[in-house]
């Protein structure tokens, strides 16, 4: 492998030069080399076509996952080079995939990765959200492609979900995956690799937004926090564009943060004159550098190259970064005398008008098990013959109206109220509505919904695990599962996200093709029909 060299003014700081890439490791609220203990300051690039942040993208969207071409990979890699660059990021991957030869060729020039778990149609969606056993099943199907590879630096486990007050609860559902990917990593004995978030710069619930995913149990909390901010346009300055304050705020923030996506295009050419500060020593003791957004030009204009084939025409974008970036003069601290005084989590954020996510307790751990035991008891479920998933909702408001509910409190997702979470409400959207029809079934004997539910036969014994869980769950569902998952999710994708302002929203649009809306949508509707409903 050969090494990758960065100006001489600032080598000890981002240079990677060993034959075997040195893994990034955490603490405090730096990174730093594994080995040589040399804190790490991101030079980063996001690189990902067909991620575009003025389209709506649903599960259709056919995206180009970039680790996996490794002739695109290979021909970019000189031009990430001349950028100084030492870390991407990448928004969706296909672990089908072999990505084998660009992590290879990215490590041999000292490039680390920042990938994301989701993809467009399986992500967390801000208008819907659930965190559920088939997104269990994606994020965990990344992390076992990625892990093994050392220049993988971390997880993004949800990309500006919740970008204004009225959509605060999706957080908890991401901070759940958060938790169940960091208990996952740790439980199949991977390295350690950080799991984090990256948010918008809404002003009205930024800061609850980095209190609420620090606060409470560190085995629930991000290990990093990356932030998406474009307000340095043009020949902006430290104060103006409002950096001053955002490193104050997070002067004392016991994990990393970064920025994640940065570099606005208003004015065009950009000037990345922002980078000069960012890696000066107004910010370089609280940030640990940024991610520019992006190296492809498409529609939304953010590219700093074109590409036609195997052909990359740089532009002025470029240059100018190219300048900024080799002038870059992070002064750092060693790992081995770094002594964090920042070590206390945030406080969590307070329900209220602004926010709307609890801080205990999130969502249920997505547990294949317990939903597999839940189906083998029923004796009434869906008719899978009859009822296509795409029409679900119109079922899910019919069994949810009665009696305020009842029926479908083992699949609850909302305790804005003060209720619990549903111990089922992690599973597939036929094992929900499944579970709901059961529910109803048991009270009143009836197991046809016109012809939309079936009576089945209720499994004579259920697998060795399944008495602790179905015991935790309870027999309304409405308990609450502890026992961690054995296996992943199965089953088609369950839903995406809602739009986004920022750069890179495409993974959290919402999907209407399949999977779980949630009963929001359907609750105006069955009230129009004069129907008594019940929102979860």
């Amino acid at each position: 492998m050969k090494a990758f060299t960065f100006a001489a003014a600032a080598a000890a700081l981002f240079a990677s030069a060993s034959a075997a890439i040195d893994p990034i490791v955490i603490k405090g609220s730096k990174f730093f080399f594994k080995t040589n203990g040399t804190q790490f300051y991101m030079k980063g690039v996001a690189y990902q076509q067909g991620v575009s942040s003025n389209t709506s993208q649903t599960s259709s969207i056919d995206y180009t996952d970039s680790l996996a071409d490794s002739t695109s990979c290979k021909r970019d890699i000189p031009f990430l080079q001349q950028l100084q660059t030492n870390t991407i990021r990448v928004y969706a991957i296909d672990p089908t995939q072999n990505h084998d030869d660009c992590m290879n060729a990215l490590a041999d020039a000292g490039i680390y990765v920042v990938s994301d778990l989701s993809q467009p149609g399986e992500s967390i969606n801000r208008d819907a959200a659930q965190w559920t056993v088939d997104l269990y099943q994606r994020y965990t199907s990344v992390v076992d492609v990625m892990q093994k590879y050392p220049n993988t630096l971390g997880f993004f486990a949800g990309n500006e979900v919740s970008n204004q007050p009225n959509n605060t609860n999706a957080s908890a559902f991401v901070k759940a995956a958060v938790r169940d990917m960091k208990a996952y990593i740790k439980t199949k004995g991977y390295r350690a690799i950080g799991v984090g978030y990256a948010t918008n710069d809404d002003a009205n619930i930024r800061e609850n937004l980095a209190n609420y995913f620090d606060c409470g149990n560190a085995e629930d909390a991000i290990d990093f926090w990356g932030y998406n901010i474009y307000s340095w346009c043009g020949e902006s300055s430290f104060t103006t564009s409002g950096y001053d304050v955002r490193t104050k705020e997070f002067l004392n923030f016991n994990v990393p943060v970064f920025f994640a996506e940065y570099g606005c295009n208003t004015p065009r050419p950009r000037v990345f004159t922002e980078v000069e500060a960012l890696y000066g020593s107004d910010m370089n003791d609280v940030w640990s550098g940024g991610i520019v957004y992006m190296y492809f030009e498409e529609t939304n204009q953010f590219g700093l190259v074109s590409i036609d084939g195997n052909d990359v025409k740089t532009n002025d974008d470029f240059n100018n970064l190219s300048k900024e970036i080799a002038k870059a003069t992070a002064t750092g601290v060693n790992m081995n005398s770094y002594n964090p005084t920042n070590t206390a989590a945030a406080s969590c954020p307070s329900v209220n008008s602004d926010w709307g996510a609890v801080a205990t307790p999130l969502p249920p751990t997505a547990n294949v098990d317990a939903c597999a035991c839940m189906m083998d008891t029923l004796t009434c479920s869906v008719n899978t013959a009859k009822v296509d998933a795409k029409n679900y909702g119109d079922l899910f408001g019919v069994v949810c109206g009665f009696e305020d509910g009842k029926f479908c409190d083992g699949i609850n997702k909302n305790v804005t109220g003060g209720s619990n979470y549903g111990a089922y409400g992690m599973c597939n959207t036929t094992q929900q509505l499944a579970f709901a029809l059961n529910a109803y079934n048991k009270a009143h004997g009836d197991c046809d919904f016109s012809g939309s539910a079936t009576a089945k036969q209720a499994a004579a014994t259920t697998a060795a695990n399944c008495a602790p869980l179905l015991q935790q769950a309870g027999a309304e569902g409405t308990g609450t599962v502890t026992s961690a998952p054995t296996g992943t999710g199965a089953g088609s994708g369950s839903g995406s996200g809602g739009s986004s302002k920022g750069a890179a929203p495409g993974l959290i649009v919402p999907s209407f093709e399949t999977g779980f809306l949630g009963l929001g949508a359907y609750v105006g509707a069955a009230v129009l029909s004069g129907m008594a409903m019940v929102l979860l």
